[in-house]
């Protein structure tokens, strides 16, 4: 019973933790728009297109916003950056 006990303790201790972190819907949402404004840059400049495989370069709103409201925001701010890295380095900055 006590095993029982506490592993439904832990599971709602791993919940509440993950949930905390969970990035909010107006956060993601700022998050997708962000991410589609910089996935417009790149592909208006051939420079940039090479390299812009993969979700993080989706020009589906929803395939930024839905994947924001799994991640922390750390995760998300992680995914910004790399594609302004992206973008700097086929600018030439």
């Amino acid at each position: 019973m006590r095993t029982i006990s506490a592993g439904l303790i832990g599971a709602g201790l791993a919940l509440a933790a993950f949930s905390a972190q969970a990035a909010t819907p107006g956060f993601c949402r700022d998050y997708a728009h962000a991410a589609l404004n910089q996935v417009h840059a790149a592909l208006s400049l051939p420079a940039c297109r090479g390299g812009m495989g993969g979700s993080r370069w989706s020009a589906d709103f929803p395939v930024h916003f839905n994947w924001c409201l799994g991640a922390a925001p750390g995760a998300a701010a992680e995914e910004r950056a790399a594609r302004g890295v992206h973008l700097r380095r086929c600018r030439g900055y």
